[in-house]
């Protein structure tokens, strides 16, 4: 006993150790200088409270600002919702309580598997060599990172409250549609709308970085006035950003709460 946890002590010194080495060489390869960072810390923050407001001249600018962030809320809603109607129907076919057979189980998983873990940044610039720059890069960027997230997530949710319910099913005879419809869905419909409500929260988020990498939503118009140097419009714009991502997770909390 006092061996194991020796060894453990031992084990956690080496790898904390060999994270220190690697943090070490990554700022001498990068010529990253901490010290300069923290002294400009200060800079930076006399910097944006002297530059980084609204004025009354980008309040002129509300009504173009408001049709992008329109833009960009409709986007990252239309792309969770829609992808978690194929995300449901790849859950019901890679979770091990609803498969129909082990090779489609597997890719199911496997397709889920590759999108949920690249980033929605590396798909935004993956889809602008296809798509160009436009809002269909875009809501396509959004769309294909919620499908991987949602697809994985409502796979858990069916394994873990699907089970007994579905085996009951089966043991009257009852078809997959059948079992799909009176035991999947009644038990899980609660869980899989709160996951969607998140991943709604999620693209409103992320769409924002999406859009400056495709130029379209609020993300664009916010790389327009900042390279503009217009930084009083620019935080007008990153102000709306955060007032309707709060605005979208009060309202995904409130259902949240109503439904479960």
């Amino acid at each position: 006993m006092k061996h194991d946890l020796l060894f453990r002590k031992v084990q956690s010194l080496v790898i904390l150790l060999i994270l220190v080495v690697i943090a070490y060489a990554a700022m001498i390869i990068t010529q990253f200088d901490i010290i300069q960072t923290v002294t400009s810390i200060p800079k930076a923050i006399i910097w944006s409270v002297t530059n980084f407001y609204p004025n009354a001249n980008s309040l002129a600018k509300i009504p173009d600002i408001w049709s992008k962030l329109q833009e960009t809320l409709l986007i990252s809603i239309a792309a969770a919702s829609v992808a978690s109607i194929f995300a449901f129907v790849f859950a019901l076919f890679g979770s091990r309580v609803t498969e129909i057979n082990r090779v489609l189980a597997l890719i199911s998983r496997f397709i889920a598997n590759i999108f949920r873990n690249i980033d929605v940044s590396i798909w935004a610039l993956v889809l602008l060599f296809s798509f160009g720059q436009s809002s269909l890069t875009g809501y396509f960027a959004l769309f294909v990172a919620s499908f991987g997230f949602l697809t994985r997530a409502f796979m858990e949710t069916i394994d873990e409250v699907g089970a007994d319910s579905v085996e009951a099913l089966r043991a009257t005879g009852a078809s997959y549609i059948a079992i799909v419809f009176q035991a999947v869905l009644p038990m899980s419909v609660p869980q899989l709308i709160s996951w969607v409500l998140f991943m709604i929260e999620t693209n409103v988020r992320s769409a924002t970085l999406v859009g400056i990498l495709t130029g379209s939503g609020i993300g664009f118009i916010f790389d327009l006035y900042y390279k503009g140097m217009d930084y009083n419009s620019a935080s007008l714009v990153v102000l709306s950003i955060v007032l309707s991502i709060l605005i979208t997770e009060w309202i995904s909390n409130y259902v949240r709460r109503a439904m479960l």
